[in-house]
């Protein structure tokens, strides 16, 4: 299916959909913060209701994740969770098309010395972010204190993937797509700043399998592997969307010492043990609707998910 969209021109019929879907975005952007606040635990909610595997693996995550936790405490959480993904869903059209003088008012960050004090090294930087509510957004919000390269996976739609791709070169310097190595090896060996996430299964080939909440999941070694590659060092960086309703909080967190170590599993540990920090830190911001267990380590070992 796939193959079939990307060879129809952008106008084809079978588009006109997507492209109202595309329009509705836009006039999105345009709607107060505080409404966004307002609006996005419906939008999580109802997300919930059309999308009810999604609502099953989150449940599964939560459940996996936190089994010393009482049912009360992991239902409350779940409920939390959509609410904080509907809120998300609306944050992504102004990541996209919000002027500057929007997006700074909702930046509040926090250890920018840090993020400059690795880039004075000159040898590049990997910002190594996760899914707390949307990276996209907090990466707007970032970018306007540090230009960073953004690594992103393209859309199956080819007119997802030209709006999106379009959006994000009107605030980002150059985009790379995350099977491009070598395009971002020559960044980094550039002294530019490379934003990615990598808390997402992985699959089987390539991956290496490092605890998460003390299960064994499929982890991108990436971080440790272009580290190696391009002497880069990594600055870990969150955003934390605020209580108060007035934007996010982002934190960008001391340059790693001693990485890479050389051993890739515990290098790739150390990465999960970061992001389950944050994620203890706010679980109800983290994006538990993907299926973060789906590979298990060995062929045979059952399924942990009950839907596909």
């Amino acid at each position: 299916m796939a193959n079939k969209l990307k060879g129809l021109p952008l106008y084809h019929p079978r588009f006109w959909l997507t492209w109202v879907g595309v329009a509705s975005l836009r006039l999105m952007a345009l709607l107060p913060y505080g409404m966004i606040q307002w609006m996005g635990p419906f939008v999580g909610r109802l997300y919930a209701i059309v999308m009810p595997k999604r609502k099953i693996i989150a449940r599964t995550n939560i459940d996996l994740c936190f089994p010393d936790r009482s049912p009360g405490w992991r239902k409350q959480l779940l409920k939390d969770s959509f609410d904080s993904l509907g809120k998300t869903l609306l944050e992504a059209p102004l990541a996209w098309w919000a002027p500057t003088s929007r997006m700074s008012r909702l930046a509040h960050i926090h250890g920018l010395e840090n993020l400059q004090a690795a880039m004075d090294r000159g040898k590049g930087v990997l910002l190594l972010s996760a899914h707390l509510n949307s990276p996209e957004f907090g990466g707007r919000l970032l970018v306007n204190e540090q230009p960073f390269v953004a690594m992103y996976r393209p859309s199956n739609n080819p007119v997802i993937d030209r709006m999106i791709s379009r959006a994000r070169l009107q605030w980002l310097p150059q985009i790379i797509t995350r099977h491009n190595v070598r395009a971002v090896i020559r960044a980094l060996k550039q002294g530019k700043a490379i934003w990615y996430a990598v808390d997402q299964n992985a699959g089987r080939k390539e991956s290496v399998f490092a605890d998460f909440f003390g299960i064994p999941a499929s982890t991108n070694p990436a971080t440790a592997r272009l580290a190696k590659l391009s002497g880069a060092v990594v600055v870990p960086f969150r955003a934390i969307r605020r209580e108060d309703g007035q934007g996010h909080d982002i934190f960008l967190e001391p340059a790693w010492d001693d990485f890479p170590s050389g051993d890739l599993v515990a290098d790739t540990q150390r990465v999960n043990d970061l992001v389950e920090r944050w994620v203890r830190e706010t679980p109800e911001q983290y994006m538990w609707i993907h299926r973060r267990f789906r590979t298990r380590p060995q062929r045979s070992d059952p399924r942990l998910y009950p839907v596909d």
